[in-house]
């Protein structure tokens, strides 16, 4: 019996709103002045910073204190201009505009944290105006924020909504007193209105699945996973399978006139069409993190470098790529295929589920490695689909191969050196073309009934640095 702990954690349960009409106008009102409170905002952050910049200029010194980019500052300013600015501001509630500025705030702070380099990632620029048409939500921190039954809920301004799908599963944590609603954020997304509620949940986390076994999961685009026990998990591409279609799409929303009721049109059908893409691939994830999480006691990934993965080869004018073309369609396919969602998915599942996930080093050659004796190969390009040891012979699938790896990554009692391990064949020198088994890969994802082994010692993994 395993022992659980209560926790508590921030859950967000999302549902699908089936608003009236004069609901949609209502939350398509309120999604606009969070618009145009963030456009606002960011207004008056650009004349303070070219005022300032002119009086450097002409006066060799700065007169004007620069406007304040935190939630507080920008929401004092607000409030002591929204009567000139915007005397529409009482038909929808205050949290829009907040939620507006806050986004602001956040997107400023992003660009000043990451222009001084303590932002990781990608440099971020400066924030932009928002387009009508464009994502964006508002968020509802106060008010009446509840749900009522299974098929409605209530919203400050916009009274009670009827939904699309139940609400039973926040329903019965809210009633039952282990979860407490914070906000509640609306959003369109192809035509479609949803809510998302942030709650704080007390959740019974056990300390263990009562899976002792570990299981080494390689990430492919073949395959979308390929695991140390011989499953391979096949990905959905939904992209490529409605790569055909969206490419119809967009042309014909290019060939609509700008500003037409045909383009408008032609932008919602590729809208839903995009929607129903990723909602095919997130589908697909969460079923397969899920089981994963529930099945393994540990769960080994490599720590993927998916940017730099899917960098373009296109190079510059001076020194222009090569195979560009081949490199574009597997860039694609990385990104069809959500390497980072996966370990998102995982990271969290893990904690829910009383599993464990290691992340192998990025540097660990687990393609390059045999899952037997332990030899590292100097090159395996991407076309080499079977990985065949020089030392001992094995001939192996490569993801297979790089699963069985990444499952011996988890474990401390490894071989000091290659010397130590031993690399006879045990099929008697002749490789053949099936998974090897995990006993053979000495990786220990199952244990081995006691005087099985006949007093031979069992082979590992040895690590090796590349």
């Amino acid at each position: 019996m395993c022992d659980n702990r209560h926790v508590r954690l921030h859950h967000a349960y999302g549902f699908a709103l089936d608003p009236t009409a004069a609901q949609q106008r209502a939350l398509a009102s309120h999604v606009g002045a969070a618009r145009f409170a963030s456009n606002w905002g960011l207004e008056q952050v650009r004349a303070s910073m070219a005022l300032r910049e002119f009086e450097l200029c002409m006066f060799g010194e700065v007169r004007t204190p620069l406007l304040g980019w935190n939630l507080y500052a920008l929401r004092r300013e607000w409030n002591a201009q929204k009567d000139v600015q915007a005397p529409w501001w009482r038909e929808n509630s205050k949290e829009a505009y907040s939620s507006g500025l806050a986004a602001l705030a956040l997107a400023l702070h992003n660009w000043s944290e990451s222009r001084q380099g303590k932002r990781a990632g990608a440099r971020m620029g400066f924030p932009r105006f928002r387009k009508r048409g464009h994502p964006m939500g508002c968020r509802f921190t106060t008010g009446a924020i509840r749900i009522d039954d299974e098929r409605h809920l209530t919203l400050p301004r916009i009274g009670r909504m009827r939904t699309c799908e139940a609400t039973t599963a926040l329903l019965r944590r809210v009633s039952a007193g282990t979860a407490r609603i914070l906000s509640a954020t609306v959003s369109c997304e192809a035509g479609r209105w949803c809510v998302s509620f942030g709650c704080e949940v007390e959740r019974r986390v056990p300390e263990s699945n009562g899976h002792q076994d570990t299981v080494g999961v390689d990430l492919g685009v073949l395959a979308l996973a390929t695991l140390s026990t011989g499953e391979t998990v096949p990905g959905p591409r939904a992209l490529r399978a409605g790569l055909r279609k969206l490419r119809r799409l967009s042309r014909h929303h290019s060939r609509c006139q700008r500003g037409s009721h045909n383009r408008r049109k032609a932008a919602q059908r590729l809208a839903r069409h995009h929607a129903r893409v990723a909602n095919l691939r997130r589908d697909h994830l969460h079923e397969l993190t899920t089981r994963l999480a529930k099945s393994h006691g540990r769960i080994v990934v490599e720590d993927l470098n998916v940017a730099g993965m899917s960098r373009s080869s296109r190079g510059t004018a001076e020194a222009p790529g090569r195979n560009v073309r081949a490199k574009s369609g597997l860039n694609r396919s990385l990104a069809d295929a959500s390497f980072g969602e996966v370990r998102r998915m995982l990271e969290y599942k893990c904690r829910w589920y009383g599993s464990e996930l290691v992340v192998a080093d990025r540097f660990f050659p687990s393609s390059k490695t045999c899952s037997r004796c332990g030899t590292v190969r100097s090159q395996l390009g991407l076309g080499d689909r079977f990985f065949t040891c020089p030392a001992c012979g094995l001939s192996i699938d490569r993801d297979l191969n790089a699963a069985i790896n990444l499952a011996g990554w988890a474990h401390p009692d490894v071989a000091v050196s290659a010397s130590e391990t031993e690399n006879a064949c045990p099929r008697g020198g002749q490789p053949g073309l099936g998974p090897a088994r995990p006993v053979d890969a000495g990786t220990g994802i199952a244990p081995e009934p006691a005087g099985t082994t006949g007093g031979r010692r069992q082979p590992h993994v040895p690590y090796v640095c590349c």
